[in-house]
């Protein structure tokens, strides 16, 4: 199933019978402050969702005469994971490896939706890149989470790219700007995912391929981010997870167009401004 949050707010959900806005029967207004109506969706999702499915509120929507939003605009937590592919360590010849540094934090701030532009900030003489990511959705609290059970902790996957200005300053401001986190264009479940041990993740500049590589390839993989993570910090539903990139980051330009797919998982395509 896709979740996903449309029309300034509203929740929806897509399956093999067609695109939902269960925003009225779930009770919520999406012009409420702060927007964290799809954290607590998540939180009860398991419980509800049938329930949302044959309620007489929930209607039907037509998917091209929608706008999508970010589907998660404020989580409790943003989470990444550094130099998480060996040839991208080597590529930039970093000394930092996710196995030695752990993760970082990057603003929720920053996230914005797949009909969002990326904008880039007036910095001269500066390079901004694309980083290619698998998001992954926590969807229940957990805390010292194991290996064995970090599966049972995702709610699902999206598209994310870790957008970066390259530099000396601390890595969370580099990676905070606003709209330096598209992520999107909705959360798949969980079970819709086969392996997320061996899916592949593209990304390209202007139609040009420069990212291409599959989760196998991490260096921290997916159970071991989730336990790491859970040591520190309890992890509550909505968190979000970005795994790390691959080899092949580089510049993005104003007028460049950035589009991302990850098999099982979805596509989207920026305008950078």
């Amino acid at each position: 199933m896709k979740v996903f949050r449309f029309n300034g707010g509203r929740i929806g959900v897509a399956n093999q019978e067609g695109w939902f806005d269960v925003t009225d029967s779930y009770g919520v207004n999406p012009a409420s402050w702060p927007p964290v109506q799809m954290v607590q969706f998540i939180a009860d999702f398991d419980s509800c969702i049938k329930n949302l499915l044959a309620h007489a509120d929930t209607k039907p929507i037509d998917a091209e005469s929608i706008r999508l939003d970010v589907p998660l605009e404020w989580p409790n937590k943003l989470l990444a994971y550094p130099v998480n592919y060996v040839k991208h360590g080597e590529e930039m010849k970093s000394t930092n490896r996710a196995d030695r540094n752990g993760f970082f934090m990057k603003a929720n701030s920053s996230l914005s939706g797949p009909n969002d532009p990326i904008v880039l900030p007036e910095i001269p003489g500066r390079e901004i890149h694309h980083e290619c990511e698998l998001g992954i959705v926590i969807g229940k609290k957990g805390k010292n989470i194991s290996r064995e059970e970090a599966f049972d902790y995702i709610f699902g996957y999206a598209c994310l790219i870790d957008m970066v200005v390259r530099g000396k300053e601390e890595r969370v401001m580099r990676k905070s700007y606003d709209s330096f986190c598209p992520f999107g264009p909705w959360i798949v479940t969980a079970d819709e995912v086969p392996n997320p041990s061996n899916i592949q993740a593209r990304l390209w500049v202007n139609d040009v391929l420069k990212q291409d590589a599959n989760t196998k390839d991490l260096i921290v993989d997916i159970p071991e981010m989730i336990q790491t993570a859970s040591r520190v910090a309890t992890l509550y539903p909505g968190d979000i997870i970005a795994t790390g990139t691959p080899e092949g980051v580089g510049p993005v330009n104003r007028g460049d167009r950035v589009r991302i797919a990850i098999e099982n998982v979805g596509e989207m395509t920026l305008q950078v401004k």
